[in-house]
C-alpha cells in the first residue's frame, strides 16, 4: 500500500463501502446532536417507520438556545426556544439517547462537552449538525458538521454517504512570539489564506509550533479552521494527546489504554504521503490579530492599520472591504488599538475552556472592568464552571467586574437572549463576526482571551503586551 495522509487513513479504516471514485459510505462512531438541527430528523423518521439504529453512539445537548443568566434551576422561558429543548427530550427519551439538558450538571456546547467527557478519542469519526465539529481533529479524530438530512441517516444506519475531501497541510515552525495563543494563530492563518482558502479540503496542521499547543489550544485552532472553509481540520496525536485522553477516560483499564495506544501511535500522514496543497509558515510573522470587517478573514495585526480599497486583489473584495467598513462604522487606513467597545465576550466553543479562562483570570486578577464596559465570562461547561470557582477563577473575575454566567453558547450566536443591541461594539473570542451574528446591528471583533481581558481593562481595543503588570 502506498504512503497515506493521516486523512486517509481516518476515512479508510471507516469504510463500509465504495460508491464511486469520490465517494463512500462512512462508518460514524459518535454522533453528536443539539437543539435545533436534530428535530426535522427524527420527525422524519417517525414519519418513515425508522428507529434510531445505535442510541449509545448519539448524545445530545441543549446549548444554543439555552439563557446563562446565574439562576438555579435554570428556566427557558422564550417559548420558541422551551419548545425545541422539550422535542428533543422527548426524542432522546423515545430513541433512547443520553441528553444533557439544561440543568444538567454536564451541560454545556457540545464539542466542549464531549472531548472532557473522554468521548473523543483518535482514530474515531465524530459527525454533528454544527460546523465546528472540526474541533475533534485536535484530537486525532475527523470531525466535521452535517445538516439535518445527514443526521437522519447516521441516525437511522449509523453510516453516512460521504465525498472525499481533498488534502492540505499546513505546518508552521518557530516560537510563538509574546503575547500571541493559537487564537492569533487561526485569526491570521485565515486573513492570510482567506475565508474560502481551505474550500474543500481537509487541513493537517505540523510543524514545531502546532506540536508545542497544550490539547485545548489545539482545539481552538481546529475549531476556527472552518472559519476558511476546511470540511475538516487534524492534528497528528502525539503525547499531549494522550495525556489528554487518560485524563479524561479514566474507565479505560491498563490493558484497553495499551491496546488504544498501540493502534494511536499509527495515526500520522506517512513520510510519503502526497497532500494536494501545502502551506509552509514561521510562527514569527504571527502576533495578536483581530478581525475589523464582518468576516473571519477581515483582520489585521493589532498594530497594523485596516487595509483600504487599493490593496484589494479583486474590485468584488474591495466592495465587500467597503461594505464591512460601512456596517462596522470604521475607516480604511484606521488602526484598531484605541476602538472604543461596549461589551466584552468570553466564552463560545472557541475559547470557553477552562485554559482561557485562566488566562484571563491571569490578566484581570486585581483589576477592574473599565466604566462603560459590560464583560461577560460564560463558561464552556458545568465542569469548566466548577473548575474555575475551585481554582478561584471565577472569584478573580467576579471581583474585577466581569460577569460569571451559567454555561451555553450564549453570545456566539443570536439564539438566545444574550445578544448585542444595534450598534454596540464587542470584543469577543468567539469565532464569527457575520452582520447580526451576536444581535441584529451588533459589531464584533473577534481576538484572543488575552486580547478581549485588555480590552475589558481598557474600555477599547488594546494590544495586550501594552498592559502594565502583564505575565509573559
Amino acid at each position: 500500500m502506498s504512503d497515506r495522509t493521516l486523512y486517509h487513513k481516518l476515512v479508510d479504516s471507516h469504510l463500509v463501502s465504495r460508491i464511486d471514485e469520490h465517494n463512500v459510505l462512512l462508518y460514524v462512531d459518535l454522533h453528536l446532536m443539539n437543539e435545533y438541527t436534530s428535530p426535522q430528523a427524527f420527525s422524519s423518521l417517525e414519519a418513515r417507520g425508522l428507529a434510531v439504529r445505535r442510541p449509545r453512539q448519539q448524545l445530545a445537548v441543549v446549548s444554543h438556545i439555552i439563557p446563562t443568566h446565574a439562576e438555579s434551576p435554570r428556566v427557558i422561558r422564550d417559548a420558541a426556544s422551551l419548545l425545541q429543548a422539550q422535542n428533543l427530550a422527548r426524542n432522546c427519551e423515545r430513541a433512547g439517547i443520553r441528553l444533557l439538558a439544561a440543568n444538567d450538571p454536564l451541560q454545556g456546547i457540545e464539542h466542549i462537552v464531549a472531548p472532557e467527557l473522554g468521548l473523543i478519542r483518535p482514530g474515531m469519526v465524530v459527525l454533528c449538525g454544527d460546523s465546528h465539529t472540526t474541533t475533534y481533529g485536535a484530537l486525532g479524530a475527523l470531525g466535521f458538521g452535517i445538516g439535518t438530512s445527514e443526521v437522519e441517516h447516521v441516525l437511522a444506519t449509523q453510516t453516512l454517504a460521504y465525498r472525499i475531501a481533498r488534502t492540505m497541510r499546513i505546518t508552521i515552525d518557530g516560537a510563538l512570539p509574546y503575547g500571541t495563543s493559537s487564537k492569533d494563530v487561526v485569526i491570521w492563518l485565515v486573513s492570510r489564506i482567506g475565508a474560502q482558502g481551505a474550500r474543500g479540503y481537509a487541513v493537517e496542521f505540523d510543524g514545531s509550533t502546532i506540536a508545542s499547543l497544550s490539547a485545548e489550544a489545539r482545539m481552538t485552532l481546529c475549531n476556527m479552521t472552518v472559519e476558511a472553509g476546511a470540511r475538516a481540520a487534524l492534528i497528528a496525536p502525539d503525547q499531549t494527546t494522550f495525556d489528554y485522553v487518560r485524563a479524561h477516560a479514566p474507565s479505560l483499564d491498563d490493558a484497553a489504554w495499551q491496546a488504544a495506544l498501540e493502534d494511536w501511535r499509527g495515526l500520522y500522514s506517512d513520510g510519503g504521503a502526497r497532500f494536494d496543497t501545502e502551506y509552509r509558515f514561521d510562527a514569527q510573522q504571527i502576533s495578536p490579530f483581530v478581525t475589523w470587517g464582518t468576516s473571519p478573514d477581515q483582520a489585521v495585526a493589532i498594530d497594523q492599520p485596516i487595509p483600504d480599497e487599493a490593496a484589494q486583489a479583486t474590485p468584488e473584495a474591495a466592495t465587500s472591504l467597503r461594505r464591512a467598513l460601512d456596517y462596522m462604522g470604521l475607516t480604511a487606513g484606521q488602526r484598531l488599538a484605541g476602538t472604543r467597545i461596549d461589551r466584552v465576550f468570553i466564552g463560545s466553543c472557541t475559547n470557553g475552556r477552562i485554559e482561557d479562562l485562566r488566562t484571563v483570570a491571569g490578566i484581570v486578577r486585581g483589576k477592574r472592568v473599565a466604566e462603560g464596559v459590560r464583560a461577560m465570562v460564560v463558561p464552556g461547561s458545568g465542569s469548566v464552571r466548577r473548575a474555575a470557582e475551585q481554582e478561584g477563577i471565577a472569584r478573580a473575575l467576579i471581583d474585577a467586574g466581569f460577569e460569571w454566567r451559567e454555561p451555553g453558547c450564549s453570545m456566539c450566536l443570536a439564539m438566545n437572549d444574550d445578544v448585542l443591541e444595534a450598534g454596540e461594539r464587542c470584543a469577543s473570542t468567539t469565532n464569527r463576526n457575520f452582520e447580526g451574528r451576536q444581535g441584529r446591528g451588533g459589531r464584533t471583533h473577534l481576538m484572543s482571551p488575552a486580547m478581549a481581558a485588555a480590552a475589558a481593562l481598557t474600555g477599547c481595543i488594546t494590544d495586550v503586551r501594552t498592559l502594565e503588570e502583564h505575565a509573559s
